[in-house]
């Protein structure tokens, strides 16, 4: 496990001299760029080893697998749980119970649900909306043209604190395809910005992941969701986890 230990320090000081060099590039600050690790499929041994070296947050897709992970290292108080994948209304009693972050917020009936979960339990949660901005229909999120209208029911749901909006760009190798899809996000948050409701920030873009998170941040991102790229290749698929995955660029998953 030391060896691990050293690998894992090495893989995060790499990804965070790439995301210096890419704002850099783009004039931007690194310290505005937020790096969540994305530790699907990753045990409870190699995540603690990950909060050892001062991961303090963890990025999950599939909410029963996150919940596992929480509970058997509920003795770290200090980690943080981002769940980053599709959410089913009947599974949000799980979310509410200790998420400190959802980003795929993409039905009122989701927003419902948790919010009745969360104020059940005297708890707010900080949100993203899933925008789909490559048009595949494999891919959950709202359509871009549809997210104004959604945003402004938000409020409704007081326990959810709306922050900013998250994508999955195309998985490709061509970045003159998959840059698009970050810009369109960008645009599309400066246009909600205008007017969004009292009480809904529009701050956040969450977008970019380990083959594709330098295109990101030169398009804005806030926070890239960077998995393979610090924790290694994973016995199980991305089709497993990311709907429309269909193999890609090696690397392009999270």
């Amino acid at each position: 496990m030391e060896t691990y230990a050293a690998q894992l320090q090495g893989n995060l000081d790499a990804i965070r001299t790439r995301i210096a060099a890419a704002c850099r590039a783009a004039g931007r600050d690194s310290g505005d760029v937020r790096l969540l690790p994305v530790s699907k499929t990753v045990d409870e041994a190699r995540l603690r080893l990950a909060h050892g070296i001062g991961l303090r947050e963890l990025g999950e897709n599939k909410v029963q697998e996150a919940m596992g992970k929480w509970e058997a290292m509920a003795d770290l108080a200090d980690l943080r749980w981002v769940l980053i994948g599709h959410l089913q209304t009947n599974k949000a009693k799980y979310a509410a119970r200790f998420a400190s972050e959802f980003q795929a917020l993409d039905s009122l009936r989701v927003a419902q649900a948790l919010d009745a979960q969360l104020q059940s339990r005297g708890r707010a949660l900080d949100v993203l909306v899933q925008v789909n901005t490559s048009g595949e229909t494999t891919k959950f999120g709202l359509a871009p043209e549809d997210v104004p209208g959604f945003v402004r029911q938000l409020p409704a749901f007081s326990s959810l604190r709306v922050r900013g909006l998250m994508t999955l760009a195309l998985f490709s190798d061509d970045a003159a395809r998959v840059r698009p899809c970050f810009a369109r996000l960008r645009g599309l948050r400066d246009r909600l910005r205008q007017d969004a409701p009292d009480g809904i920030a529009m701050d956040e873009l969450s977008m970019g992941m380990s083959g594709d998170f330098e295109l990101a941040i030169a398009e804005g991102a806030t926070t890239v969701r960077v998995g393979t790229a610090i924790f290694g290749s994973r016995p199980t698929p991305d089709s497993a986890y990311w709907p429309g995955f269909a193999g890609g660029a090696e690397g392009t998953a999270a």
